[in-house]
């Protein structure tokens, strides 16, 4: 009877750390879009993107000013659906 618990802990063990590393693979590529599109497009590569107009101003600008805005809100809904999504695949969802 032993056995079987332990077998069950472990189980349950694994799927929680499965769970867990893929909602941080999430929560990293989620960083990384967001710090590359906010940082690197709005302030590093801003000199490159000068010369691309968008909206009456240049790319750089329009990134620094409402771009990052927009894909950061993106990023907030493609975190729920795909939290929604793993949260039934491991069986954690909500009713």
């Amino acid at each position: 009877m032993a056995d079987h618990t332990s077998q069950e802990a472990q189980s349950a063990e694994t799927t929680d750390k499965g769970y867990w590393a893929a909602n941080m693979r999430i929560i990293y590529i989620s960083l990384i879009i967001w710090a590359v599109v906010s940082f690197g497009f709005g302030i590093l590569l801003r000199p490159l993107l000068a010369g691309i107009q968008v909206g009456g101003t240049d790319l750089g600008f329009w990134f620094a000013q409402q771009g990052s805005i927009l894909v950061f809100l993106g990023l907030i809904f493609f975190y729920a659906w795909r939290m929604n999504k793993l949260d039934r695949e491991y069986g954690v969802d909500e009713e």
